[in-house]
């Protein structure tokens, strides 16, 4: 029995255990093309909802980038891959940054989840139940565009926010996102709840109506109906934070776009979470099975 085979019957028996006690609230943050805002705005969404209460854990899955730890001013000493590969426990990968929020460098660790030996995948699984109890929140940063890396966390959480600019290319490609990801097997319209946020607008009603022309042509031809988280108005502060390696909710609390990104905050954690809510631990094991698949594909292939 080869290495894959072993692995799949491990992800359909004991290596996935049972639902944690506590299931944290799973927020992916994605867009069609870079540029968009969208790590400053996972980073700030963080801090924003800290403040009301909130224990968050940001986890960077934008391989190549270090935008996230740029923007919290912070540099983790291990990441993902040490967890799953060099036995450093949950609470040693974990960085703490401003205002106590924990940050996650995924590292190369999610492409490398094919790769895990049976101890590996059952060691990862029970530390991903702690990371659950751990935290309310875990938003994670992806890359941009219609890489598989990207895809496969879109199709395995069940919230996702989706970042879009008026500019013509950030709305081409948001909806190329979400066209790819509409023929993607294993996306589910039912299980997957897709929120849209207006970034770098002049004004509410511009943010509006970007998103109405979005979720139009979405509807329309793709049969996904995404929701309107809020709009992020052009703010010269963010790029004035990014340059002290700060979130513009810390260096400038007060401005326009911390606001509105504490208005954001303040509507998910007053509103009713997703009935899909299935934590980090099932969302991992989604991505362990997805990237299987794709292995065995990829085998069957060369045969």
């Amino acid at each position: 029995m080869d290495q894959a085979e072993q692995l799949r019957k491990l992800v359909k028996s004991q290596a996935v255990p049972e639902k944690p006690a506590q299931v944290a609230r799973v927020i992916t943050v994605t867009s069609g093309k870079g540029g968009v805002g969208k790590s400053s705005i996972a980073v700030n969404l963080a801090i924003q909802l800290k403040r009301l209460g909130k224990r968050v854990i940001v986890l960077d899955a934008d391989f190549g980038l270090a935008n996230v730890e740029v923007m919290l001013g912070v540099r983790p000493q291990y990441n993902l891959a040490d967890l799953m590969f060099k036995e450093k426990t949950l609470p040693e990968i974990i960085t703490k940054g401003p205002e106590d929020i924990g940050f996650i460098s995924g590292g190369s660790g999610i492409q490398e989840l094919a790769k895990l030996t049976r101890e590996q995948v059952v060691y990862l699984t029970q530390k991903l139940v702690e990371l659950d109890s751990m935290a309310d929140v875990i938003l994670i940063d992806t890359g941009a565009g219609i890489a598989d890396n990207v895809l496969e966390f879109v199709t395995a959480c069940s919230e996702v926010f989706l970042v879009a600019t008026p500019e013509p290319t950030s709305i081409t490609d948001a909806y190329a996102l979400l066209k790819t990801l509409n023929r993607r097997a294993g996306f589910s319209r039912e299980r997957t709840s897709i929120k849209m946020i207006s970034n770098r607008v002049r004004n509410e009603a511009e943010g509006i109506r970007l998103y109405e022309k979005m979720s139009l042509v979405v509807d329309k031809f793709l049969n996904i109906q995404p929701e309107f988280v809020g709009m992020i108005p052009q703010d010269d502060n963010v790029s004035k934070a990014i340059m002290l390696q700060k979130p513009v909710s810390i260096a400038y609390p007060n401005s326009p776009a911390a606001k509105a990104i504490e208005m954001i905050a303040i509507k998910l954690t007053n509103g009713v979470e997703p009935a899909g809510k299935k934590g980090i631990t099932a969302l991992f094991s989604d991505l362990i099975r997805s990237k299987l698949k794709k292995e065995r594909r990829k085998q069957d292939e060369e045969k």
